[in-house]
């Protein structure tokens, strides 16, 4: 598991910005999702191309969290990165300029539909009432990237819970935009993996000061029970 480290020298901008170090003081559990980014065997198998080992260890927390969304009555929506004919034009640029032939050809036969990488990790706690939705970009809110922005908008849904690999790339890429497009963003610090602390912390840090509320797993199933309680006592 990555080492926290969040800088107080961001949270003390942040309390001085918003008066308090979380954003949000209740959410809707009914107008809630949980986004759960890329944890394909791709990214998770030992020795697999794209391997991020620390994404193994946050499994556990992920589930936890798809679980008391889930009793909370919200929404889980597992994402996949699919690599397709038509991103290999769109967005020729990462496939021609990033990578080597043999790297390229490598990624296809590991994120194309039908191909083992592709699939989701064994590991996750997937129900029949979750969704999984395929998207093309880092991101999945980029136009053409996937129809995640139509679901949730077609489902009333305003607030994100961000988890999955890699924090500082597809997970944020995810994040930044979402908080842009009008969504309220809760990113878990201890539901997110990518190669290093390092890079890990960076994001957290960005996350905090500007695109949504930071929080560990611990005190986001708090949160999840409390806005749960309170949708039961208001029934």
């Amino acid at each position: 598991m990555h080492k926290i480290d969040i800088s107080p020298a961001v949270m003390d901008r942040v309390k001085a910005w918003r008066g308090r170090t979380h954003m949000f003081d209740h959410l809707d559990p009914a107008k809630t999702a949980h986004i759960i980014v890329d944890l394909q065997n791709g990214f998770m198998e030992q020795g697999a191309l794209v391997e991020i080992a620390e994404a193994r260890e946050i499994v556990p927390n992920v589930n936890r969290i798809s679980a008391a969304v889930r009793a909370a009555g919200g929404t889980n929506i597992f994402i996949r990165y699919l690599i397709d004919d038509a991103v290999r034009v769109n967005w020729s640029s990462w496939f021609t300029d990033f990578s080597s032939p043999e790297r390229r050809k490598a990624m296809d036969d590991t994120f194309s539909k039908g191909c083992h990488g592709f699939e989701l990790w064994p590991g996750l706690d997937v129900k029949g009432e979750d969704l999984v939705v395929d998207k093309t970009r880092f991101g999945a809110f980029v136009p053409g990237s996937s129809e995640l922005h139509d679901i949730l908008q077609a489902r009333g849904i305003d607030t994100l819970i961000i988890t999955g690999t890699a924090t500082n790339v597809c997970c944020e890429s995810t994040a930044r935009d979402a908080m842009q497009m009008n969504y309220k963003v809760i990113f878990v610090a201890d539901g997110n993996a990518t190669n290093t602390d390092a890079e890990h912390n960076a994001t957290l840090n960005n996350m905090a000061a500007l695109f949504a509320d930071v929080m560990t797993t611990e005190e986001l199933l708090g949160f999840l029970a409390s806005a749960s309680a309170a949708r039961q006592a208001a029934e």
